[in-house]
């Protein structure tokens, strides 16, 4: 198993010091790691990135300098410590091919007494962390920035400020779409029970599919092309834009492209599409999409959305903005650890900019939907207003399709993972005054 450990190692020294993502660190892994060893390697990264703060608080009883160790051996230790505390892993193990490892970066002997160690002191070591101050204590325990807990106790309190950190470390569901030009959701529904896998409906989205955690991406092989990977808000979101057939379509910043195939699925694949996007990774990845579920209403553009002119105007605009990713944390716990408070209001400048740059390509009577994956009020209510505030032309309405209606609160779209076991996501629909 020491290469699946030296996976972890590298992986996460990838993640926490040069901008890696877990994502893309795992479909690097070497190909002689079977498939055991790979659902080794996902425990034990994300469990770690999930518990960073709680790892390095134990790390500092018995390390004074742990900025000295050099980040292989850091990241090492918080692997040793996360499955000493949280994996049935026997204790002898985990300091052997701890030690074995840091054969490759020079301190076994430090390794070897740490873990041993900490060991011997385990049943001493109290967890949760307990701190006097709720900020600190949700911090630790939860592993978010202070400053992130302290935004959200102060709107949804102590309590749901921590049960909003606590859904953030549950592995979250496996959710898919039923690619409706090709199967109904009912259908498929009744593929999946018929080789055993367990699924049912999601409560809300009427093409979603929530599948049990002990479904695989290995197991729905077979129903590729039938289905794509989005959560139940992320569907949602395109129910927000309710697309005609027909109509002119505009998806501003479309890769990889969940929402732009919805758009498609709900439109019948009958009208234009236009999918813009400045990065060809990801671009990349929309067309392959695109290709696999049989969609042929989509034109996909390479091109900054603040740099374009010439394209006409469209009937509806989707701008899913790029944003800090504060609500899809659960799936991506590394972004927890990538933000400073400065970094929400320039997003949320951003996003205010790219709102005031696609609002003149819609259409009068046109409909605009506005979302971000971020729960921060700058990246969403702020960034509305900022647009309402230098134009008449635009208003805020409301949708007339019921199931959304739970999730509508004075005009604004929100979903919260601690209340509705969905990623957090912002939306607003804004008309076009005629």
């Amino acid at each position: 198993m020491t290469i699946a450990r030296l996976s972890v190692v590298r992986s996460l020294t990838d993640i926490l010091t040069k901008e890696g993502r877990p994502k893309q660190t795992l479909e690097q892994l070497p190909e002689q790691l079977d498939r055991r060893d790979r659902a080794f390697v996902m425990e034990l990264l994300y469990g770690v990135l999930r518990n960073l703060y709680a790892l390095d608080w134990i790390l500092a009883r018995f390390v004074k300098k742990t900025n000295t160790l050099g980040d292989p051996t850091l990241n090492n230790l918080r692997a040793g410590i996360y499955q000493i505390f949280f994996m049935r892993v026997p204790d002898f193990a985990v300091v052997h091919e701890a030690v074995e490892l840091e054969k490759k970066h020079g301190k076994p002997s430090l390794v070897n007494a740490v873990l041993r160690n900490i060991i011997r002191n385990k049943e001493d070591i109290q967890l949760p962390v307990p701190f006097d101050e709720p900020d600190r204590e949700i911090s630790v325990n939860t592993s978010h920035p202070e400053w992130l807990i302290r935004r959200w106790i102060s709107r949804f309190g102590i309590s749901g400020a921590r049960s909003l950190a606590e859904a953030n470390n549950r592995k979250p569901p496996l959710t898919i779409r039923a690619n409706t030009l090709r199967i109904s959701r009912e259908h498929l529904h009744a593929k999946l029970l018929q080789m055993q896998l367990s699924a049912e409906p999601t409560p809300y989205s009427p093409d979603g599919i929530m599948l049990g955690r002990d479904v695989s991406y290995e197991d729905l092989e077979e129903f590729t092309g039938l289905y794509a990977v989005q959560d139940e808000a992320s569907q949602l979101v395109s129910y927000l834009l309710a697309p005609v057939k027909g109509e002119r379509i505009l998806d501003a910043c479309a890769a990889p492209g969940g929402k732009t195939i919805h758009i498609a699925q709900l439109m019948q694949d009958q009208g234009e599409i236009i999918a813009i996007d400045k990065d060809p990774h990801r671009l990349k990845q929309l067309k392959q999409n695109i290709s696999s579920l049989g969609v042929s209403s989509v034109t996909v553009t390479q091109a900054d959305i603040r740099n374009l002119s010439g394209i006409g105007d469209f009937d509806r605009i989707l701008l899913d903005a790029p944003c800090s990713s504060t609500g899809v944390i659960r799936r991506n716990p590394d972004v927890r650890y990538r933000h400073t408070p400065g970094d929400i209001s320039e997003f949320g400048r951003r996003q205010a900019m790219l709102l005031k740059t696609v609002a003149p390509l819609l259409r009068r009577g046109g409909r605009l939907v506005y979302s971000v994956c971020s729960m921060e009020p700058e990246e969403g209510e702020a960034a509305v207003a900022d647009l309402l505030k230098t134009t008449e032309e635009f208003r805020i309405i409301d949708t007339d399709q019921g199931f959304l209606k739970p999730f509508i609160k004075n005009g604004f779209f929100r979903t919260l993972p601690h209340v509705n076991n969905m990623d957090g996501f912002f939306g607003v629909i804004l008309c076009r005054n005629t």
